[in-house]
C-alpha cells in the first residue's frame, strides 16, 4: 500500500509558516518521501498500517487548510505515468520486498 497525502496550507502570517513547516517536518520524520511541492508518499506495508498512519496524520494536522489521504496499491502507485520530468531515485517504485537480516 502506498499513501499519498496532498496538503494546501496558508503561508500569510508567520503563524501560518510555522504550521506549514511544523506539518511538512511531521511527514518527513514518519518516513514521507517528497514527490512534489506539498506532495508526500510513503510505503506502507499492508492496511492495517496504512490506516494507523492516516490516523496519526489526522492526529497532527494543521488547524487550517486542506489536507487529504490518497491510499493506492503498489502496482497503481507504479502506474503513475511521467509526462514531464523523472521519477525521483530516492522513491522506491517496485513490488520487491525489501528484507534486512
Amino acid at each position: 500500500m502506498r499513501l499519498i497525502v496532498f496538503f494546501d496550507l496558508p503561508v500569510i502570517t508567520k503563524a501560518d509558516i510555522r504550521q506549514y513547516n511544523k506539518f511538512r517536518k511531521y511527514l518527513i520524520g514518519q518516513g514521507f518521501v517528497k514527490m512534489q511541492k506539498s506532495v508526500y508518499s510513503k510505503l506502507a506495508i499492508n492496511n492495517t498500517q496504512a490506516q494507523a498512519i492516516a490516523s496519526n496524520i489526522r492526529k497532527n494536522r494543521p488547524k487550517s487548510g486542506l489536507v487529504q489521504i490518497m491510499t493506492i496499491t503498489e502496482k497503481q502507485y507504479q502506474s503513475i505515468e511521467f509526462i514531464v520530468g523523472e521519477s525521483q531515485n530516492e522513491i522506491i517504485d517496485t513490488l520487491d520486498r525489501l528484507i534486512i537480516l
